[in-house]
């Protein structure tokens, strides 16, 4: 079996390498020595697992720290009502993805029924009371009338109802007793902690949704690397060969006692790399005055003459590119040669190396 699997793998690498064809420029015959351009589909690229990436300047890897990915707490709600209630109906499952207004659980209970009738009771009284003239009631009983309508109120909010269920409520009395909890955001069902039948007290957490599409970093940092950032606003967040940058928000200027490291905060725009909140990540930190582009082992393979190169996407192809590599520390590389925001290949490299290394093609000669 493990030797089928095997098999079956390679056949597949044989034939998104089989698929590759040179594409050479021929406009004269002076570039008739050109480097070749490997080409791809989209589907062959994706079969080949080729990745591109920017390529990042101004950090560097002896500047590493380690770190991990939080939701972002700003776009996290956490759905709890405040009054005991009882989950009647399940609309959603962990882990979905919801929209706004999306019915998540219809909840119930005997405290959700007599809040409902204490707003309706309420509104009712308000509205006769406010029909009144001047003289016939006094301004006082006018003001408590508007004041214990608006606490009602206040009361069906906490349970967390919108405005347009309320005034549904209060133009038909007959739905008292239930109601939908719908969503509050676009995001995912990151805890559910409810059950069919099951009361949940007051103040109890049932849902929490999340918006995936921006994460926090939540880096541990020591006091040498803290003074790195003094300037900066900006980290480069790493997940295997995967990187993005991330905006400083926050710093706690306070060491833990048990790490003596400071923890600091990045947010990052994730609707590109899908992370999930918990995976484990390094951060590096920038140092500006240090050329060169920051590039993951991936990114580079070796000529046919021994060089460093990389493969840099262009509008016809795949192109081979000379560099130097400066510095290597866990699994980075720090890199000149190639130009800062150069697309560069930042997996799948070695395929691409293997098929220029048949063509017995020299970077040198051009």
């Amino acid at each position: 079996m493990i030797l089928s699997k095997i098999s079956t793998k390679y056949q597949v690498i044989v034939l998104v390498i089989g698929w590759l064809h040179f594409a050479a420029k021929a406009d004269d015959h002076s570039d008739e020595h050109a480097p070749p351009l490997l080409t791809l589909s989209a589907e062959q690229q994706q079969l080949a697992g080729i990745q591109v990436a920017p390529a990042n300047s101004g950090f560097s890897p002896q500047l590493v720290a380690n770190a991990v990915l939080q939701v972002d707490r700003e776009r996290t709600f956490t759905l709890t009502p405040q009054l005991d209630v009882i989950v009647k109906q399940r609309h959603v499952v962990p882990g979905q993805q919801v929209v706004i207004g999306q019915p998540l659980l219809t909840l119930s209970g005997v405290e959700v029924a007599k809040a409902q009738a204490d707003f309706i009771n309420a509104a009712s009284n308000w509205q006769r009371i406010s029909a009144m003239s001047a003289t016939a009631i006094s301004d006082s009983e006018r003001q408590q009338a508007l004041v214990a309508k608006e606490q009602c109120r206040a009361v069906l909010q906490a349970l967390q109802m919108t405005t347009a269920q309320i005034a549904a409520l209060k133009a038909d009395p007959t739905l008292i007793g239930s109601y939908q909890l719908l969503a509050p955001i676009n995001g995912r069902v990151q805890q559910d902690n409810t059950r069919l039948g099951e009361l949940q007290e007051a103040g109890s957490v049932l849902l929490q949704l999340t918006d995936e599409s921006s994460l926090w970093v939540v880096a541990e940092m020591t006091p040498q690397q803290s003074a790195q950032l003094t300037q900066a606003n900006e980290l480069l967040v790493s997940v295997g060969a995967t990187m993005a940058r991330a905006s400083i928000i926050g710093r706690a200027h306070e060491l833990s006692s048990s790490t003596r490291t400071e923890r600091l905060i990045a947010q990052l725009d994730n609707r590109q790399t899908y992370w999930h909140a918990g995976q484990f990540a390094e951060v590096f930190l920038p140092q500006p005055e240090q050329p060169g582009v920051l590039l993951p082992d991936a990114a580079l393979s070796r000529s046919e003459d021994g060089d460093w190169q990389v493969f840099v996407e262009t509008a016809a192809g795949f192109r081979a590119q000379e560099v130097q590599v400066q510095q290597q520390q866990r699994g980075m590389n720090l890199v000149t040669g190639i130009a800062p925001g150069t697309p560069v290949v930042i997996a799948g490299a070695f395929f691409l190396a293997s098929e220029l290394a048949k063509s017995g093609f020299d970077v040198h000669n051009h």
